[in-house]
């Protein structure tokens, strides 16, 4: 899957480093003819260097990286595709759950991850312990992310987060992110191990660089921190990053609900407007006790959550079809990635895994 069109790279880094013209960052590579210029690649990456050695990369990490580096259209091609990825195109219709949910939360999945829940449940019950991120979701996460590693990317990770910089859009991240890719790199995990995804996420429980430096755990007790090739130490940096998210202990995700027919939706739309990703947390109501939905008649359907428990209701296919109430937890998920498809089949794969 690596991109094949590269652009060669023609000013070797010492002399980029040293004669070089320092352009401002905010002027190169701010739109698809500009990235069609492998110089001003070269210059930019020259200056990225130069910004990674400053934040404590060694310049043996960077000689070796910086030079090797071309531009990848098919990245930013990959990126500009996704929903929104256009600022200029019109927003796009929700489409159904149902469809989404049939396929990510599988008979296949279901089963490789009870296989998976059972064997590891030693390591699985004192992650949980230790942090209260049960182990079903820890393992869930583990199967939305890679299948339970059966596919992790194989995009070459510096090259895919410097083109996106290049490309500009979210220059800013992609900036950081490349930078701290060079640290990974840095600490002797080799550039091949953390191949990864398009979008510069690597190993089972795909994180960006700057979160694997932030939440990645060594789980087997190895000293080193493999989230690539150990489960161990996947699973308990997937257990982490829950807890530096918030998650709340002995606190479900949410539960299935019948809502009546009669329900004034009106009268319970979300008011605030969320910081991120506002057009996801704009499906939810707002909050309201458990004991408060049970009296508008909104009622559990399988497992009940205590009546004191704040919730918001979510209805993913509309009005008629399955919805859910969902706790702080499920914001949580959220964290992870900010799409209520992805968090749901999260919930509910966890929910079919542990049985």
């Amino acid at each position: 899957m690596r991109g094949k069109h590269t652009f060669a790279i023609r000013v070797a880094l010492g002399l980029a480093f040293s004669t070089a013209m320092v352009l401002p960052l905010s002027t190169l590579g701010g739109n698809r003819a500009v990235a069609q210029d492998s110089s001003g690649f070269d210059a930019y990456m020259a200056q990225l260097g130069r910004r990674a050695i400053a934040q404590g990369v060694t310049r043996q990490t960077v000689d070796a990286v910086i030079p090797t580096l071309t531009f990848n259209q098919r990245v930013v091609d990959l990126d500009r595709s996704q929903p929104g990825g256009n600022p200029a195109s019109p927003a796009s219709a929700i489409p159904a759950f149902a469809p989404y949910r049939a396929k990510h939360v599988d008979d296949a999945r279901i089963a490789r991850g009870r296989a998976k829940y059972q064997s590891l449940r030693g390591l699985l019950a004192r992650v949980e312990r230790e942090t209260g991120v049960p182990e079903s979701i820890m393992v869930s996460i583990w199967g939305n992310e890679t299948n339970y590693g059966s596919y992790t990317g194989d995009f070459d990770l510096p090259r895919s987060l410097a083109s996106l910089a290049y490309d500009g859009r979210r220059r800013e991240l992609f900036e950081t992110e490349f930078i701290d890719s060079l640290k990974i790199i840095d600490r002797g995990i080799s550039r091949d191990t953390i191949k990864g995804s398009w979008a510069g996420a690597t190993g089972l429980p795909q994180f960006l660089p700057s979160m694997y430096l932030k939440v990645a755990r060594d789980g087997d007790g190895n000293g080193r921190i493999d989230i690539w090739n150990s489960e161990a130490d996947a699973l308990a940096s997937i257990a982490n990053y829950f807890v530096q998210a918030g998650w709340r202990p002995n606190q479900p995700w949410g539960v299935a609900v019948s809502v009546p027919v009669s329900l004034n939706r009106a009268v319970l739309i979300n008011r605030t407007v969320s910081p991120r990703c506002p057009r996801v947390h704009d499906r939810h109501t707002r909050w309201l006790t458990v004991g408060e939905w049970r009296s508008l008649g909104v009622t559990p359907t399988g497992r009940t959550l205590p009546d004191s428990t704040l919730a918001s209701l979510l209805e993913p296919d509309g009005p008629g079809a399955t919805a859910y109430l969902l706790t702080g937890n499920y914001r949580v998920i959220l964290d992870y990635n900010c799409s209520n498809f992805y968090a749901l089949s999260v919930a509910l794969l966890s929910d079919a895994v542990q049985g």
